[in-house]
């Protein structure tokens, strides 16, 4: 077990090494003398660092080394870990490994700062250490030579990503079938920060619907960014130089829904001292989005079903109908189809609304886009107080970054803009500390009883289905993540081979795909 027992100090942040050892490391047990003492035991020597998580994927060397090294580093608490390697130069392997050891070191020394060896090993390691520390664990990286010691190693340019394994396995053949015929630009869908492959289906589909006319259902938690989504929809579509209008339904007085939507007549009820031509009215000839489309009292969802289906509405205190031709994008952090079925919402309208249906998927789901959403949201933050008196631009340090890609972000991007914002206003320099981070976090609305460490004991709990219900989830997300490559797949639930995780799947009942046995 790799367990940290570090003296704090006040004035500065414990580091971790981590490093793979090389030839040149394991040389130095018995020629020290004349080969020196390897790039680890002379990084180890400099005083930088209270533990060392190293790697190797060497037999039966590691047990020697690692005794020669704890005996000549005294202070510093130094852990092994054996990784087996087809080869030195299978990147994929070599990226699982790092990850595994990057993953593992913040877990149990959380705060302190992470620093990787370039030199011990291959190219192909110094590389991924490279990829990782500029991307997804923003960490400092050295090198060390006899000649001129050990000295922090500059990278003067920014990864384009935070998470790489499309680099690591075969291409997406569902997400090049999904490509195949769309227009080679689709720049509407610029202001969608996105890279990973769960969003890239999203706006693939989005792309293909945005040209027609047939109404949207956009679902997805809220702060995911169904306006956003809605609005890029409407900016591709031949609708795109007449009106958008967005109307949030859950926020109309009951008592106005229908006056608000489809406009009344001038008398026709106290305080209607003029005509109002209402939502559908204003958004003829473009697109009109109900947001919140859940939160419709029932009367209003049966004149919605008649406008949608006539494509006319009646005024409040009129009887005549006007054609209205309004293309309808609906939202809901909702899931409908449970609506219906507890009748609170209609089943016919459903699917009226629902010709098209894209799932907006969480933050925690998006791989690889926390980072890339955190620098955009971080230059529009800057951008938009620049003319503020005394503001300084903010910049988020290595270990605040952390503690960006490791949050769950339950409120999703809303949460993470609100979160940056209110972290800039506390920084009092230009960068903002994991301190300051932090406290700008709020803690997480939570329901307990969905918890699974904390639900109810007796009452028909039971323990084994609650094992079996995590994993099942687990193992279904992993699949889908992976795009069904059960080797991928294994290395994101932390399996040790995809027989493993085939094995996991007969277990709890489940076929390849991932979906449950009834």
């Amino acid at each position: 077990m790799f367990c940290l027992q570090m003296i704090r100090y006040a004035s500065w942040v414990p580091r971790v090494l981590l490093s793979w050892v090389g030839h040149a490391d394991l040389r130095a047990v018995n020629e020290s003398a004349t080969a020196g003492v390897g790039p680890v035991a002379q990084a180890l020597d400099s005083g930088q660092f209270e533990a060392a998580l190293l790697l190797t994927d060497h037999d039966g060397e590691g047990g020697p080394y690692l005794r020669w090294l704890k005996e000549r580093s005294g202070r510093v608490e130094i852990h092994l870990r054996r990784e087996r390697l087809t080869g030195p130069t299978e990147f994929g392997e070599i990226y699982a490994a790092a990850v595994r050891a990057c993953e593992h070191a913040i877990a149990v020394a959380q705060g302190d700062a992470l620093t990787f060896h370039l030199s011990p090993g291959t190219p192909a390691m110094a590389a991924v250490w490279i990829i990782l520390g500029k991307t997804r664990f923003p960490a400092e990286m050295i090198e060390s030579s006899l000649k001129h010691g050990v000295k922090t190693v500059s990278v003067p340019f920014d990864i384009a990503a935070d998470f790489l394994p499309d680099l690591l396995r075969q291409p997406d053949r569902e997400l090049e079938r999904l490509s195949a015929g769309l227009p080679p630009d689709a720049p509407e869908f610029d202001a969608i920060i996105h890279r990973s492959p769960a969003m890239q289906r999203v706006i693939l589909r989005a792309r293909r619907v945005a040209p027609r006319s047939v109404p949207v259902l956009l679902e997805g938690e809220t702060g995911t960014g169904k306006e956003l989504m809605a609005r890029a929809i409407h900016r591709a579509s031949p609708r795109r130089k007449c009106p958008f209008v967005a109307v949030n339904c859950g926020a109309l007085p009951p008592e106005l829904v229908e006056s608000e939507l489809f406009g009344h007549e001038k008398g026709a009820f106290t305080g209607a001292d003029r005509t109002r031509p209402g939502y559908f009215a204003a958004a003829d000839g473009g697109t009109l989005f109900l947001d919140e489309i859940g939160e419709l009292p029932a009367p209003t969802q049966v004149k919605l079903l008649r406008v949608l289906q006539e494509g006319a509405v009646v005024r409040v205190g009129a009887t005549t109908p006007r054609k209205v031709n309004v293309r309808v994008i609906a939202a809901t952090n909702r899931t409908l189809t449970e609506e219906v079925t507890e009748n609170r919402f209609r089943e016919d309208l459903f699917y009226r609304l629902a010709v098209a249906v894209l799932k907006l998927p969480p933050l925690r789901e998006r791989a690889g886009d926390v980072g890339l959403l955190a620098d955009r949201l971080m230059e529009q933050i800057n951008t938009e107080s620049a003319t503020e008196p005394g503001y300084q631009g903010k910049q988020l340090s290595a270990s605040a970054r952390n503690i960006v890609l490791q949050h769950s972000w339950p409120g999703n991007v809303r949460e993470l803009a609100n979160t940056l914002r209110r972290a800039a206003i506390w920084a009092g320099g230009s960068v903002i500390t994991a301190d300051e981070l932090q406290e700008a976090l709020l803690a997480p609305v939570r329901d307990p009883s969905l918890d699974v460490l904390n639900r109810p004991l007796g009452d028909g709990f039971n323990l084994p289905d609650l094992l079996a219900e995590v994993a099942r989830h687990y193992l279904a997300r992993a699949l889908e993540e992976a795009s069904n490559n059960k080797t991928r797949a294994a290395e994101l639930v932390g399996l040790a081979s995809y027989q493993t995780f085939t094995n996991w799947l007969a277990k709890y009942a489940m076929p390849k795909d991932g979906t449950v046995h009834a």
